[in-house]
Order: C-alpha cells, then structure tokens, then sequence
C-alpha cells in the first residue's frame, strides 16, 4: 500500500471511470431501449386489436341495417293489400277520396309503430296528398319533402326504405305502391318510423363496440353514457366525414374521450337522396385498461435494470482494479524504453491477456532495439534514394513539356499536310511534283514522331490490344532517330514482315523499348569508332523474339546480374535513376514474357525480349498516296454549304480550300459565339469544329447548338490537336459525335464528312 500515492490513485480512479462511464451508458441505453420497443409493440398490438374489433362491428352494424329495413319493409308491406285501400282507390273524386284516405291511414298509424304516414294519390300526373300524423311536434311537410324521393321512386311500382331526419330524429321510410282494379298504380303509401334511441345499446350488444347516431352534426342517440361528450363526438364526425364522404367508406381515426382512447370509424346511413346529415360513429377502446397493464410492466422493467446496472457496476469496478496493477508495472518499464533503457523487461507472472501483453511488450523492445539499429542504416540509403527520385521526377516533367511541344506542333504540321495534298492533286510540273513528294513524305515523318512523342508522354491506363510488335519498334526507333544520328550511332533494323500478332499494351511496350535502346545510345556515344545497333525481330516456337544488340563496351560480369535490380545505376548521381531496366524487367514479365541480358566485355550487349504469340490479326492500315482528285469528288459539294469553326488562320485556309475543290460552299468562323450567329442566321449542311479555342470551347457550341436545333447538332465534326482526354472521349461517345485529331489526312477528312453526310445513321 506505501506505492498507493495521491496521483497514481487519481490515475486508477480516472482509468476506472473511462472504463465504466461508457459501460454504464450503454447499459443504461439498452434499458431504456428494451423499454421503448416493449411500449410500442404492445401498442401496436391494442392498436391493431382494435382495428379487427372495429371492422367486425362495422361489418356487424351494416348487416343489421340491411335486416331491420327488411324487417320494417315486411311489416308494412302488407298494407297495401286492404280492402279499404283497394276501395278508397276505386273513387274517381280526389275530394271524397282525400278524407276517406285521411281516415284510413290514421287507423294505420294508431295501430302500428309508424308515427306519421301519408298517402299519395296520383291522377292526371299530378300529386294529392293524403295525411296523418299523431305526433304534432313532427312537420308533415318536412317530412314530405324529405320522402319525395322514396315515393317517386315506389310510383314506379317498387316499395322503398329510406333512413331521413325529421328535427334532431332519425326516421325509417317506408314507401309502398299502392295499385288500383286495373292494375295501375294509383298512390303510394309512406310511413315514417323513428329509429329509437335505445337501438344504439341494442347495437353495442350486437356489435361490441360503441356506437353514436348522428343527425344535423349533434348527437341524437349514443350507446354511451354520458352526454357530455356530445360536441367531441359531433366534431370527430366532422372530421372523419371531410376526409372521405362516401357512405359507409370505413374511414378511420382516432379520438380521445377523457381518459379513454378510441379507434372510430365513420359513415353515413344509406339515403336514397344521399342526404349527408345522417350518419354514425363506430368507437372501439384500445388504450384504456391496458394502460394500467402497460405501466406496470414498464416500471417491473425499470427496476430489474437498474438493479442489472448497480450489480454490473460494483463487478467492472472491482475487474478494472485488478487489471491495472500489472498495467502499472507495464507503464514504468515503458517509460523506461521511452527513455532509451532498451534493456528493461517486465515479469510474466501470469498466462492470460496481461501474460500476454507483458511477453508481447518484452519482444516490442526487443524488436525496437534492432529496428533502431537498421534504421540507422535506412537513413543512409535513403538519402541516396532521395537523389535519384529527383532525377526521376524531372524526367516527368520533361515529359509533360514534350507532350505540349507536341500538341503545339499539330497545328501548322496539319496546315503543311492538307496544302501538300492539295498541291498534289492539282496539275503540276514533274520535277516540281518531286518536290511536293518530299514535303508530303517529310510531313508524315513529322507525325509520325508527334504521334509517338505524343504517346510516350501520355499516361495511360493498362490496356492491352492484338498488335504487331513491328509497328511499336519503328515507332520507339522513330522517336530516338535524331539523337542516334546526332551521337554517331547507326540503327539497323531486321523486322519480319510476317511477324504474328501478339497481345500487349503498346504504350507500356514503347516504354521498354526506349530504355533499352536509349541505353544503349549512352554506353555508345563517345566512343571513337561509330556506333552501331541493330533491331531484330522474329518469331520461334509460338514466342515473338525482339533482340536489341549493340557494339558498345558491354557489360561486366559482376553487373549482369545486379541491372534489373531497383535503383542499381552505374552511372555517376544525378545522371540516372536505376530505374529503368527494372521498369522493363516488370512490365515484360507481366505480359508473360522474359527479357534477357548477355555480354562479353568489350563486345557490346544484347538484349532479347520473348513474349508469348496470340492467335489474332493486328489491324493493318495502308497508306494511299494523294493523287488528282476524281471528278465525282470535285461535284459531291455542289449545292452544299458548310461552316468551319477554328481560331488558326491556316487551318480554315487549308480546309476552306479542300472543301471548295469539292464543291462545298463554305463560310468561316474564328470563334464560338459568331459561330453560333451565323448558324442561326443561315441553313449549313455541315458544320466543322475546332475543339479549343478562345471563348466558347467546342463542347459549349455542340451544347448551345443543340438547345436550340437539335437536327444541325446532328451534323457537326470536331477537330482537335489536343491530347483528348478521358473526360472528352467519355463526351464524344455518348453524343456518338466524330472528332478528327490534327494532324490528318485529307483522305481521313473526306471519309468524316462522308460518314456524317450519308443518310441514314450520321452519328453511327
């Protein structure tokens, strides 16, 4: 106990409360949870009880409607067949025939349950009204108007029931035909039977719930027992009622009455006339004793919780004391290390977590002490690694330059090819001709090398294609072509022409190819004598065979198996990376390939590439000298008018000029808006778009242009000399939109415009 000081017991104190707060909490949590899901489903389960109940009494309660009016209606119908009825229709003279009604049907209502009736006479189309009514305070023409419907609809030979409301009471109606000798109906006979208050108690028997009869918005019979609760009932009607007045749609709701909750449900009794005065409220309870049940059983809940979380507290108090005893010992020896004691152990007194924890903190320090030692030795090597990463970085970005270079140089080496076609297909003096052949030949040279510079300075995603590897060697050779000649170095190449197709990226294979034979070129130049390599490919033994050999001072024998290994460099710091030749060695070996180095000292080096053959054709493109223009190309324009987008003079030139050799009528414009003008002003068969330029930008016009004539949309080609990005591609494919990339062909020009003017699909 002497160790037990102030401090480290606040430090127990707070470690014991970090580890308990959040238990207590998620404890607490549960609890209160448990409670909220045992309150909500009990209610949903009174809640949906009572729904059941209510539908039954509904059902119930429109049942005994239908059978009581039966009832009512069997009762009555029997009227019709006295004898005195029979006779009093036989008078033709409605005077005397009034009164002997009026005496006749004042027997009927005194004998049965009807308190008013009436008999309606029909002669000559019109209506004599017989009546009488032994309770005075009932309107006799109230009640007229409001059976009119009944009795209109029985003259026609069918008796009626009809529920209406006289004053605050509800009435059954009862309409029957009364037919004379000869068989026409000669009057209709109605009675008017109150629906007595005490039917409501005979219907919660029935029915099991309570229910309220209602008539002009106020309470006219209720199963109920107080009165008090009139208005809310007549106001919950209300309500319901506005939500859905069909008759007897079952539209339901809940209300409060005092303490009691209840699930209703209204409706209107059946009218002939449809009068929306009548109506009901079904009422089940659903929240009312099972309250008292509810909460018992939350609080039994709340107790045995609390009781859970004082006895789970008193335990993970008294288990986090225990623990951290040996955690202590662990925390010196730590600090200890902390401070550069390497030699520090903890005692293993025990086999379970904090055994563990104790052996795995003795072998941390272990493994501390000799990660310190090789990190010492790191540092150094990193150093170095930090020299040549800034080399690497710098070839980068010579490569994003080299890739502007290139891209600058689209435009005018696009002008020097299309007037080169241009000036070929006209007439012209032989030796002059010659000439235009070199121009031509050396403008292809020239994009031959944009392109490739182009390719190599752009970052791809891996993807690999069937292709024939010459094409990538002329193209990697291509590219070094000055700075061999200029270092005295002569390349050689032995291509086989029927080299089979193999699967590769062509990107990442370019790169391979520059390095070796750049390197190649710098353990060349220098010497005296003239450089030379030679490029060879073949094919053996379903493998493509590339052989890169040099007749520079080789390799020595104790480097041949170091140079594919990262950051191995002979030459002095800062002019190399060790990089390269590793770079290849991975991007070879993942093509399933295998590169192989040999030398002999003083004899040069070889390297030989083998990658595996796939069984497919490369794609295969030829080249077609320009020749005159065909006379049915110099008319296929005629009557065609085009406009041409770009902000470099000599491209609309070059363009203008070819197109009008074709026929085309064409208009110029240097930018997006004046663009925009002109083709809202006039009708263009074709529009051709440069894809960069001040201002608008080529997507914007296609954009504009297509809010505003979808159909010339239709017909647009865009020209670009950028690298075209992921984001444009993604653009032109969904808009199935043309592009020609600059530098190209006025054969690939004419075969953009055929494809878009064609009828059919332009845009395929």
């Amino acid at each position: 106990m002497s160790d037990m000081n102030p401090s480290s017991f606040k430090r127990r104190v707070s470690f014991q409360a970090k580890v308990l707060v959040p238990v207590v909490t998620v404890m607490i949590l549960l609890i209160a949870a448990t409670m909220w899901l045992v309150n909500r489903r009990i209610r949903a389960q009174l809640h949906e009880q009572a729904m059941r109940e209510l539908d039954i009494s509904r059902t119930s309660f429109l049942n005994r409607q239908h059978i009581d009016a039966g009832h009512i209606l069997s009762e009555y119908s029997h009227i019709v067949n006295e004898p005195r009825f029979k006779a009093v229709t036989k008078q033709a003279d409605f005077a005397t025939t009034e009164y002997a009604l009026d005496d006749t049907i004042k027997e009927f209502i005194d004998n049965d349950g009807a308190s008013i009736a009436t008999f309606t006479f029909l002669q000559d189309n019109q209506h004599h009204v017989a009546t009488a009514n032994r309770d005075p305070r009932l309107d006799t023409a109230e009640f007229q108007a409001r059976s009119r419907v009944a009795v209109d609809k029985a003259a026609k030979g069918v008796a009626q029931v009809d529920t209406i409301c006289l004053g605050t009471k509800l009435f059954y109606v009862i309409a029957l035909p009364v037919k004379a000798s000869d068989g026409e109906i000669a009057g209709v006979i109605t009675f008017g039977v109150p629906i007595s208050p005490d039917e409501a108690q005979d219907i919660k028997q029935d029915t099991r719930s309570e229910i309220v009869f209602l008539a002009d918005g106020k309470v006219v019979a209720s199963s109920l027992s107080t009165h008090d609760l009139d208005a809310q009932l007549a106001s919950g009607f209300g309500r319901l009622s506005a939500a859905d007045a069909r008759p007897n749609s079952g539209q339901t709701g809940e209300i409060v009455l005092g303490r009691e909750h209840y699930l209703c449900q209204a409706g209107y009794f059946p009218s002939l006339s449809g009068d929306g005065r009548l109506g009901y409220l079904l009422l089940s309870s659903y929240y009312g004793q099972s309250t008292i049940v509810l909460k018992k059983t939350q609080q039994m809940l709340l107790a045995v919780g609390l009781m859970g979380v004082s006895l789970s507290t008193l335990i993970v108090w008294f288990l986090v004391g225990r623990v951290t005893q040996p955690l202590r010992q662990l925390r010196d020896s730590a600090e200890a290390v902390g401070r550069g004691d390497f030699s520090r152990r903890v005692e293993v007194t025990s086999h379970d977590e904090c055994g563990e924890l104790a052996a795995v903190f003795n072998q941390t320090t272990e493994n501390i002490k000799t990660s310190r030692e090789q990190l010492e030795k790191t540092v150094e090597t990193l150093k170095t690694t930090q020299h040549q990463l800034i080399q690497s970085e710098k070839l980068s970005g010579i490569g994003e330059f080299v890739a502007g270079v290139a891209h600058e140089l689209n435009n005018p080496l696009t002008s020097v090819m299309g007037f080169a076609e241009l000036l070929q297909q006209s007439d012209m003096a032989e030796q002059q001709r010659r000439y235009l052949d070199v121009i031509a030949k050396s403008a292809k040279r020239c994009q031959k090398i944009v392109a490739s510079l182009l390719s190599f300075a752009r970052r791809h995603a891996p993807e690999r294609k069937v292709v024939c590897v010459n094409e990538i060697v002329e193209s990697a050779v291509e590219i070094l072509q000055y700075q061999m000649r200029t270092s005295n170095i002569e390349v050689v190449t032995h291509l086989d022409p029927r080299l089979p197709a193999t699967e590769v990226d062509s990107h990442q294979m370019q790169q391979v190819f520059l390095n070796i034979i750049n390197n190649a070129r710098q353990a060349m130049e220098g010497r005296p004598a003239k450089g030379l390599l030679r490029v060879t490919t073949e094919s053996s033994n379903e493998k493509v065979r590339i052989i890169f050999q040099d007749n520079g001072p080789g390799i020595p024998p104790e480097n041949i198996t170091k140079i594919f290994n990262p950051f191995f460099t002979t030459k002095e710091v800062g002019k190399g990376t060790g990089l390269g030749l590793s770079l290849c060695y991975g991007i070879v070996s993942e093509h399933g390939g295998t590169i192989t180095p040999s030398s002999e000292p003083g004899q040069g080096a070889t390297f030989t590439i083998e990658l595996p053959i796939t069984h497919a054709l490369a794609g295969a493109s030829e080249e077609k000298t320009a020749g005159p223009l065909p006379a049915q190309a110099r008319s296929e324009g005629v009557g065609k008018r085009v406009l041409v987008i770009d902000d470099e003079d000599t491209i609309l030139q070059m363009i203008n000029a070819a197109l009008t050799m074709n026929g085309y009528k064409v208009d110029v414009a240097r930018d997006g808006e004046s663009a925009l003008r002109r083709l809202g002003q006039y009708h263009y068969d074709l529009a051709l778009c440069d894809w960069k330029m001040p201002g608008l930008n080529g997507q914007q016009v296609y954009e504009r242009l297509h809010a505003s004539d979808p159909e010339m949309s239709r017909r647009i080609i865009f020209i670009t000399g950028d690298v075209v990005n992921e984001k444009t591609q993604e653009f032109l494919s969904s808009q199935h939109k043309v592009c020609l990339s600059k530098p190209f062909t006025l054969g690939e020009f004419r075969t953009a415009i055929n494809r878009v003017m064609t009828p059919g699909d332009p845009e395929s």
